[in-house]
Parts: structure tokens; sequence; C-alpha cells
């Protein structure tokens, strides 16, 4: 029911997801006059594998978490995320507001045992494959056990997202040698060095795109502002290509002739590819999906939970914390 666009891109992705996995099932939340429409003429062996479940309120884009968690119990959001607590749901899947998915998410299905607070992790484009990150943005200030907690969580969904057996972590900091960062960092590092992870040590901004490494553990702030930084990044370099290739006559038929790489590159980079951050940590399994997916990009966050569901993230993050503890 929110995002940039609601249920005119969430609706269909949904069904093209349902004709893609036979087994898969959809429960759509909201207000069923709103949502209804986009099922009209389907063929009955989809719609024999689409609910609806009525939410009659809606958490705003720019709402106030604790006002969505105070006054919204209503809400689609709220809702969902009490399918997934009741056992009626295996995931909920939310292309809403960060912030109130956040609150209520932890509020309604609580923390794994052992962790102190979830954490958004999500895929980024990397040289030879991907990265994953965490945190993204949920916690601005961590301790070094939550940080080492991060670590464990990011191992798991590399090992099941992309089928690693030993995914490389490494601990975001401002240089690799051991005397580089704060004390925190530094504790977090040590904590992770004992650990029986495939810990890497420290790693710089620029090593998440590198390839050497395959989940990089960072606080939120740090997170979200290399993700941010990303998507910047992003669009400026297609604007540059885009007003080079239109500057002059010769310019246009050199942008024909380099078109299929043009195409191979923009695939490549693609930000729907990687859209699904998921928030690890908790009772439960749920995904955000970027405010302004469209139908392809909504499909892959869809994509992001099945595979998490099938997999058994928090089962595995509680097995393997328990193993670390040990």
């Amino acid at each position: 029911m929110s995002g940039d666009y609601g249920a005119q891109v969430c609706v269909p992705a949904s069904l093209d997801q349902l004709k893609t996995d036979q087994e898969l099932r959809m429960i759509l939340v909201g207000q069923e006059s709103i949502l209804r429409p986009y099922l009209e003429n389907i063929p009955a062996t989809l719609a024999s594998r689409v609910s609806f479940h009525e939410a009659s309120q809606l958490v705003t884009m720019d709402e106030d978490p604790r006002t969505a968690l105070r006054k919204k119990k209503d809400s689609s959001m709220r809702v969902a995320i009490n399918l997934v607590r009741d056992g009626l749901a295996d995931a909920c899947v939310s292309a809403g507001n960060t912030g109130a998915l956040m609150a209520t998410a932890r509020f309604v299905l609580r923390t794994l045992p052992g962790i102190d607070r979830p954490a958004i992790i999500s895929t980024m484009p990397a040289i030879g494959g991907h990265t994953h990150m965490l945190d993204l943005g949920a916690n601005s200030h961590c301790t070094a056990v939550q940080l080492f907690q991060f670590g464990v969580m990011g191992s798991v969904v590399a090992s099941d997202i992309h089928e690693l057996e030993s995914p490389r972590v490494g601990l975001l900091n401002i240089g690799v040698e051991a005397i580089k960062g704060t004390d925190l960092v530094r504790e977090a590092g040590r904590m992770l060095n004992r650990s029986n992870l495939n810990y890497v040590g420290f790693v710089e901004a620029n090593d998440i795109f590198t390839g050497q490494v395959d989940v990089v553990v960072s606080d939120g702030f740090a997170g979200n502002v290399a993700l941010k930084t990303l998507e910047g990044a992003a669009r400026m370099i297609s604007s540059y290509m885009r007003a080079e290739f239109t500057r002059s006559l010769f310019s246009r038929i050199q942008g024909l002739v380099a078109l299929p790489v043009l195409k191979a590159f923009r695939k490549r980079i693609d930000p729907r590819r990687y859209n699904g951050a998921s928030l690890v940590g908790l009772n439960g399994i749920v995904v955000k999906s970027h405010g302004s997916a469209d139908r392809i990009a909504f499909g892959n966050a869809i994509q992001t939970a099945l595979i998490e569901c099938q997999q058994g993230v928090p089962t595995q993050i509680s097995n393997l914390l328990e193993e670390q503890a040990n």
C-alpha cells in the first residue's frame, strides 16, 4: 500500500513471482477495494494462490516511526508483520517507511536470542560478484559486540543468498592496519578475529566493490553513507555517459556502435537487481524494498524473502551465534 507507487507496482510484481514459482502463495495486505482491481482477469491458477488480508490504515513515507507504532496498529505494515509473528506468513515484504518498518518489526517479532539489535543488510555490485553490507542505516551508534553480531548475521545471509561456503568478512575502517580506527572498531576487530568466521581484517570503503570481501560490517551511519554514495555515483556516471554520447552526430554514431556494451554495463550495475534489504536479527523474515522500486525491483525483493524462507535464515543465525559462544 505504500512506497512511491503502492499497489500498482507491488501487485503486478507479486503476480510475476507467482508465475515463476508454483509453490509460492501471496497474501496482499491492505485495502481490498484498492488491491482487487489489479487481479481482474488473471488466470485461475494464479487467483487460487492469492488472498487478501484487510488493513484499514496506512503508514506514510514521512511518518514518524513512534507515531506509526502507537497509532497505526491496523496499518498494512503492522498487520503484515503480525501475520509473520502468528505463523500465517513466512515473510513480509514492504516498500514502505524504513524507520517504521524496523520499529514495528522489532516490536512485534522481537530480536533473536543473543542479538542486541537488528540490522539492515543488502547486496551491492562488486568486481566479479557481489558484496553484502550491514548495517545500512538501522543503528547509527553501535557497540563492538553489536558489530560482531552483524558479522555473524552477514556471514549467514551471504552464505545463503549466494551459496558461499565460507564468506569473507571484513570490518569497515579508515585503514587496514591494526592500529587504525577507533577503540570500538579495533575491539570489534579483535572479537571477529577470535571467532570461527572467515574474518579477513579491516577493509576500506573502496574494498566494498573490489570483490576481495563478501561481507562488509559497519555501523549504520557509515553503511548508509556508503550506500547513498554508490547510488549517487551510479547516477552521475549514467548522466555523464548519456551526455557524451549525445553531444554531436559523431558521438551518437559512436554510441550506436557501443550500444551492446552499454546495455551490458547498465544491466550489471542496475540497482533493481540488488533491491531487497533484509532486516536481519529478528525472530522472523522481513525484507525492505526501495520505496521507488518498479515491478522488476520489487520482484527481486520478493525473491530475497523467498530464499531466506527456504534457507531458514533466522534459525541459521541463532545456530551460528551459539557456535561462536561455545
